[in-house]
């Protein structure tokens, strides 16, 4: 069952939500300061440093990028310090998460499906999260770890499929109609296996036909309450890509253990978590505006003076696919 708490849409100024607890700001690129990339994941490493994945490296690793944002949650200037990585193949990066008490970074990725440990040195440690075999081989290459989540108030990581694992369901397309069925899973500080959770998303909204479709949870980010950000994102390819879409949903959800499903359990007949929406956005190409953005990466950023979480988020441009697409950022201030 889901509660829908506040609706925003992109404009030219920022959002406030009827209930005046979101603020959706506008989304900003920076095409002088940061190269043309894949960009996945983001995670902050504190005061204005974030660790930033591409799916599209060459190489094992992680960008770091400074963002500056001001008093009201505003993004006013991103730059770039650089690549730092191993002489390791990428594996197709999607996800990416910082572990203050192990003073390193995890990165998920969709080539076979693992979370691997890397130093600030971009070197890697040779530890995973021990994922179960039954969740690796159920993800495919196309919808599989895109997401990764740290709490270091909670302990927990946190990664999903971004689409319905095998034997659980179809996989969501406009053609079926179907709801993709997800399983939330956590991992302790010694990056054991503890628990997951089933999540439903949202039905596709897209009605049409394409070659050019994806529909999948993109981004987690965990809070400091135990609860999750769940960013839902459709995107939609139009045959002329003139009428292109991309839809972005982020629901909050608070797993507990009453929730907690025992190893590969069948979901039938089972309830996913309640959902609440936070925010709602959208974006497009069309005859006069080009503002299309596949948000993938989604991350906690500072507090405000007045108390209120920034959340920051970062789109894939595919390295500016055509020169249409650019490297989006955006900002959403929540209580």
């Amino acid at each position: 069952m889901k509660h829908r708490i506040v609706m925003a849409l992109v404009c030219l100024l920022p959002v406030l939500s009827m209930a005046q607890s979101v603020v959706v700001h506008e989304q900003v690129n920076f095409p002088e300061q940061i190269p043309a990339g894949g960009y996945s994941g983001i995670t902050w490493l504190g005061e204005d440093r974030y660790a930033v994945v591409t799916d599209n490296a060459a190489h094992d690793g992680f960008f770091v990028f400074r963002i500056q944002i001001d008093s009201l949650g505003c993004i006013i200037d991103v730059s770039n310090e650089g690549f730092r990585g191993n002489d390791d193949k990428g594996h197709d990066n999607e996800g990416v998460a910082w572990c203050p008490a192990r003073g390193t970074v995890f990165i998920s990725g969709e080539t076979d499906n693992q979370v691997r440990e890397l130093t600030l040195e971009g070197k890697a440690t040779g530890k995973t999260l021990r994922l179960p075999k039954w969740l690796t081989k159920g993800a495919s290459a196309k919808y599989g770890l895109e997401a990764l989540t740290y709490n270091a108030q909670t302990h927990r990581f946190w990664t999903v499929s971004e689409s319905t694992l095998q034997g659980d369901g179809p996989q969501a397309t406009p053609q079926n109609g179907a709801a993709n069925r997800l399983r939330l899973m956590a991992f302790n500080d010694d990056l054991a296996h503890v628990g997951q959770y089933y999540y439903e998303m949202d039905k596709p909204e897209s009605e049409y036909a394409t070659r050019q479709y994806v529909m999948g949870v993109s981004a987690l980010t965990a809070l400091d309450d135990g609860s999750l950000l769940v960013l839902e994102r459709e995107f939609y390819v139009a045959p002329s890509k003139i009428g292109s879409t991309v839809q972005c949903k982020i629901y909050r959800v608070t797993p507990q253990a009453k929730d907690q499903l025992n190893g590969k359990v069948s979901l039938n007949g089972r309830k996913p978590l309640e959902k609440q929406l936070v925010a709602e956005w959208s974006t497009a190409i069309g005859l006069l505006t080009y503002s299309l953005a596949n948000y993938e990466g989604m991350c906690l950023g500072p507090r405000l003076e007045d108390g209120r979480q920034v959340i920051v988020l970062i789109a894939d441009s595919q390295k500016q696919y055509a020169g249409v697409l650019a490297d989006w950022f955006k900002t959403i201030v929540i209580e």
